[in-house]
């Protein structure tokens, strides 16, 4: 038996990306979670994944609304990791976003945005592995840094040279 803990340790050992995934609820309000578990998986056809935890109260809200937008994050959006880190209806009280030209929920100041349909589903323990067809990316004007997650903390990405 993997003790949970120490795995959680070693994993967090690892340092990724964050994102924030967002749709529509059934109101037409945005929903989201933030993830770090989040890849790439095939260029033909363009595929990524991410993997909410199934106790989520947005996982149900992302599988039945059948699209959504993946965010990753800059170093300046801490705010919008945290909000979507939460539980509860109001997230994203407070923070910027508009609707795309597909019908998603976009926050501003993303190191990128790629817009999904779900394209399958898979059971991956206590989390979902959620597939989506990718149908739209987003790149910022601008270059921004990006976001890292480490041993449980957010930072800015140290520039690399």
């Amino acid at each position: 038996m993997i003790e949970p803990g120490i795995y959680k340790d070693v994993m967090g050992s690892f340092p990724s990306g964050v994102t924030v995934v967002t749709t529509l609820d059934a109101d037409g309000g945005i929903v989201g979670i933030t993830a770090s578990a989040f890849s790439a998986l095939s260029i033909e056809p363009a595929l990524v994944l991410f993997c909410p935890n199934y106790a989520s109260d947005t996982y149900p809200i992302l599988r039945d609304s059948k699209q959504f937008a993946i965010h990753l994050l800059s170093a300046d959006q801490t705010a919008e990791a945290y909000a979507f880190a939460g539980k509860g209806k109001d997230k994203a009280k407070g923070v910027e976003w508009q609707l795309s030209e597909l019908g998603n929920p976009l926050l501003t100041k993303a190191t990128a945005i790629i817009e999904c349909e779900l394209w399958r589903e898979y059971d991956g323990g206590d989390h979902a592995i959620i597939v989506g067809a990718v149908k739209n990316l987003v790149l910022p004007a601008e270059p921004v840094t990006p976001m890292v997650y480490h041993k449980g903390k957010l930072g800015a990405l140290p520039p690399l040279g």
